[in-house]
């Protein structure tokens, strides 16, 4: 658990450098605030005045022309108050979009590695309502805050200036609300972390529960997934609930101590009232400043009971902005000119942090332009992650992946990018239409050159029977279309991007056999100059492959074609012959 201080340091930090491009706005607010805290001090000045000098004594001159001040001052306090509360909301709007886009920037930094350490839900959690729980504090502050400590010091000057025994009133009242709120914020500061995390936690209960709907449905599991849920939810209504029982003490403890002041007042006020030392006006001018002094201090509780809270927040925003992606860009790309798409690894091995053993070791293969490299093995054995190391999804922890001669690592990001395309074991489709899709690689691409990719990728017959065509709009993960539809609107993306490297991770599965002869047929034209790597569980898809690459608990076990595997291979005959016959195997 970290301490209150950090939390308040990293606050402190975050706003300072997110607010630095406000301080103009900031300045107005401060000015105009200012300017309606003057006036609401000045206000009850005013009325004693009508009091003293136009009620007591009949002179309805003089209350007219000071209530013709006052009405003046009113309306200026107003007026800079709507000024002061427009600068202040755009600056906390602003603070908002910016700290948002910083942890957007941030994110797409990251490698698989930091996004698993995350985790998806936390990290929308972050994004979303810990950046309005550090903008709301900020809105609040620039509103109320910044009047609140001018009200109290004005309010007790103004009352030491009419009545100073009468005054000790507020030298009591205002440190015993202190005392109090403070040691009520002090229980609040943990439970505010712990309502972020179980955010975090039904965030997770619900994304998994939403993208799991058919499997749920199918395996008639929903009175659990009912109970899981509200398990999650009442653990964060625990946690607010015990936060809203602290909240329920601080109101009428604040309550408690105004309108005991005020009766106190009253009572001592009335006496001094009755000795002549006190006018009435004077009376009703000190309760005013009373209540504005308590009011000041209740703006500041309500301010207090935010701050833990935003505190938690912006220490969960830092932790995302202050963590560094372990794919770290050359800080002098290497300049290589054209590729031609050469792939090569080198003692490559791979192991999350903490791990017992390696994902992938020791790993030595070569991938040439104009070649199918095809690689093959058991669930588990590394051959997705072999494949995400090439566009440094991961970057290996040992040995060197090579394009061209150059290691991945020095070259720059976006021609890596350019020269990659990796179609994805779950293929995905963003919201938009078909033609956004394909064109996400390579947004200049025309509609002939996309009738051509889905040509390619047997999808051509689908989409010109869809009812707009390539302006089809497709839903969020592609939903709207089946499984072999987005497999092949996947690949097909890929190929609008002519790279120099293709990277298949089984992206066939979904397809049936006939789809899938007739893509590999035309795909093997479309990529001749390139380099293709396929990762596989169907035999049928590789068994032509220029070589194939046997994967076995991380470590490569064989190479080579077909029938010479087949001859000498163990681990290659088992996975064969697992959906083949001897005779369609040697065929």
């Amino acid at each position: 658990m970290l301490s209150g201080e950090y939390c308040v340091r990293v606050l402190v930090q975050l706003l300072r450098a997110r607010l630095r491009s406000y301080t103009p706005a900031i300045g107005w607010v401060v000015f105009f605030q200012l300017i309606q805290t003057v006036a609401t001090l000045y206000l009850p000045t005013l009325n004693a005045d009508i009091i003293d000098k136009g009620v007591v004594t009949g002179d309805t001159h003089y209350i007219m022309r000071i209530g013709g001040v006052m009405l003046g001052i009113s309306l200026v306090q107003i007026a800079a108050l709507g000024v002061a509360v427009f600068f202040g909301a755009r600056t906390a709007a602003g603070l908002g979009r910016d700290v948002r886009a910083a942890l957007f920037q941030r994110v797409q930094t990251f490698s698989a590695r930091e996004i698993g350490h995350f985790g998806t839900p936390s990290l929308i959690t972050r994004t979303t309502n810990d950046v309005q729980q550090v903008q709301m504090l900020v809105l609040m502050t620039l509103t109320f805050m910044i009047s609140a400590p001018i009200m109290c010091i004005g309010g007790i000057i103004l009352a030491l200036r009419l009545d100073v025994p009468l005054s000790g009133t507020v030298a009591i009242a205002v440190p015993v609300l202190g005392i109090a709120v403070s040691l009520i914020i002090a229980r609040m500061r943990p439970l505010f972390r712990l309502t972020q995390e179980r955010l975090d936690r039904i965030n997770q209960v619900l994304r998994e529960q939403i993208a799991g709907i058919r499997v749920i449905r199918a395996f008639v599991r929903d009175d659990r997934e009912r109970v899981r849920f509200e398990k999650a939810s009442t653990q964060l209504y625990d946690v607010q609930l015990s936060i809203g029982r602290l909240l329920a003490l601080m109101f009428p403890t604040v309550m408690l101590v105004l309108n005991l002041s005020s009766i106190a007042v009253l009572w001592w006020g009335g006496h001094r009232i009755g000795s002549g030392d006190l006018e009435v006006g004077e009376l009703t001018a000190f309760l005013s400043y009373l209540l504005q002094i308590l009011l000041s201090v209740m703006m500041a509780t309500f301010m207090f009971m935010m701050v833990p809270r935003a505190e938690v927040s912006a220490e969960r925003i830092e932790e995302v902005l202050g963590t560094d992606s372990s794919v770290v860009p050359p800080s002098a790309p290497r300049e290589t000119g054209a590729l031609r798409g050469r792939l090569e690894l080198r003692d490559v091995a791979f192991h999350y942090p903490g791990a017992e053993r390696s994902v992938v070791e020791g790993l030595n293969l070569s991938a040439l332009p104009g070649q199918t490299t095809a690689i093959i093995g058991s669930t588990g054995s590394g051959k997705t992650t072999l494949l995400n190391l090439v566009p440094r999804l991961f970057d290996a922890t040992e040995g060197e992946v090579l394009v061209d001669g150059v290691s991945v690592r020095d070259l720059d990001p976006q021609r890596l990018s350019e020269a990659v395309a990796l179609v994805p074991q779950k293929p995905y489709l963003f919201t938009g239409t078909v033609a956004s899709n394909l064109r996400y690689g390579r947004p200049e691409a025309t509609d002939e050159e996309l009738w051509h990719a889905l040509e390619i990728a047997q999808a051509k017959d689908f989409v010109s029977k869809m009812p707009e065509g390539l302006d089809t709009k497709i839903s969020q993960g592609g939903t709207n279309v089946s499984g072999g539809q987005r497999q092949r609107l996947s690949i097909a993306r890929a190929l609008v991007r002519q790279p120099e490297i293709y990277l298949f991770d089984d992206s066939f599965s979904a397809l049936d056999y006939a789809t899938d002869a007739a893509l590999r047929a035309a795909l093997k034209n479309e990529t001749q100059g390139a380099t293709v790597v396929i990762v596989a569980q169907r035999v049928s898809t590789i068994r032509n492959a220029d070589q194939i690459i046997v994967l076995d608990a991380g470590h490569i076990v064989a190479t080579g074609k077909h029938r010479d595997l087949m001859a000498r291979n163990e681990t290659y005959r088992e996975i064969v012959l697992s959906q083949l016959t001897e005779q369609e195997a040697v065929a």
